[in-house]
């Protein structure tokens, strides 16, 4: 499987904005975003002012949006076609799609500090849906479904650690936390307007209906 074992600091550098791929450290002065000297693209052309066309506005869209959730151009391009299947808008779907995966909800429950972290606690085994043992990041979450920590992780350091950072971390609407018994509930699927990222969903149809 490929993956992206480079820095992450270049990624949110050269889309020229934070992507809070680093969990806490992106609320924190080291961030490279943070400061001035490094907030340029990376690569010695980064500096550089370029006039930007169409098709590249599309572009860092698209691939803004994968590096917020961790996805690979594969996957991103099938949850594209699931999407477009779909009834309604295209792109309120393809965000949907991508909201409803195990690692981004498991994030969004405050129970990992990144996507990343979440992705990778997801593979370990660390949490359950509706019970059942579930280790796979991309497993996409219905509504009604409860996702909780294992009983055999709820004494794990580094979950316990993670709580206690991201507890003032705000909810979701359409989901529901129970600090005391490590799990979430799905309410509902959520909506546009549910999804805070500074995402032109239209500039991704845009560039795959090309």
């Amino acid at each position: 499987m490929a993956r992206y074992n480079d820095a992450s600091c270049r990624l949110c550098r050269r889309e020229g904005e934070k992507l809070f791929l680093k969990g806490t450290r992106c609320y924190t002065e080291k961030c490279a975003m943070s400061r001035p000297k490094r907030s340029y693209a990376p690569g010695q052309h980064g500096q550089a002012k370029k006039k930007q066309s169409e098709y590249c506005m599309q572009l860092r869209e698209k691939q803004k949006t994968k590096r917020y959730y961790g996805v690979l151009e594969k996957q991103f391009h099938t949850y594209f076609e699931m999407a477009n299947k779909k009834s309604g808008v295209t792109g309120e779907n393809l965000l949907i799609l991508l909201e409803r995966r195990l690692d981004n909800v498991v994030y969004r429950l405050g129970l990992g500090s990144s996507r990343a972290e979440a992705r990778q606690l997801v593979l370990h085994g660390h949490f359950t849906v509706n019970g059942k043992r579930v280790n796979i990041p991309s497993y996409l979450i219905s509504a009604n479904d409860v996702i909780a920590v294992c009983e055999k992780s709820r004494t794990n350091a580094r979950i316990t650690e993670i709580l206690d950072v991201t507890s003032g971390r705000s909810i979701p609407e359409w989901l529901s936390f129970d600090a005391d018994k490590m799990q979430g509930t799905v309410l509902t699927y959520p909506k546009r307007e549910d999804i805070d990222l500074p995402v032109q969903e239209h500039l991704i149809v845009e560039l795959y209906s090309k």
